[in-house]
């Protein structure tokens, strides 16, 4: 099967039970949630759902359809194929103990990371950028041994058209 990963920008109204909703149908047919987001927009009565999902393009294309007829759904974008501007934000808490603080430090600021929590025998490091990048450091940061990491989750807008 031709599956890709697809990014999905979803405006809906900000209210009780709506994302339920749209997780629901997402398991109720089998569909995978890779990533997900929401918050709020400008206009408080409106939410963001950035998700991402993989699938063939028919499969996409049928879950478009199907999130449509959902009340509370205003707008559904896949901007897969678009020029689009992403970022998600990860913490990663690594083993630091004192012969490796230097070279974690040196990777941390490479990636343009920030510490923002240190114990006797660990850092906790904040990085933002595309999926690749947080691939990339935790790649480096793996022979250090990761404890726990928290990752975001992509958001996403579309650029604008020129």
């Amino acid at each position: 099967m031709n599956e890709k990963q697809h990014l999905l920008s979803i405006l809906v109204d900000n209210e009780p039970g709506v994302l339920s909703r749209i997780t629901g149908l997402f398991s109720g047919r089998g569909y995978n949630i890779e990533s997900l987001s929401v918050a709020e927009t400008v206009d408080p009565k409106i939410s963001r759902i950035t998700m991402v999902t993989k699938g063939s393009p028919m499969i996409v294309e049928q879950i478009q359809k199907q999130l449509n007829k959902l009340i509370n759904v205003i707008k559904v974008i896949d901007l897969t194929d678009t020029k689009y501007v992403i970022r998600e934000m990860a913490l990663i808490k690594v083993n630091a103990r004192s012969e490796n603080r230097a070279e974690i430090l040196r990777i941390t600021d490479i990636f343009r990371g920030q510490v923002v929590d240190v114990g006797s025998e660990h850092f906790t490091i904040k990085i933002e950028g595309d999926q690749e990048k947080t691939e990339a450091i935790l790649s480096l940061l793996k022979p250090f041994g990761i404890r726990e990491i928290a990752r975001t989750g992509c958001v996403a807008l579309p650029r604008e058209k020129k």
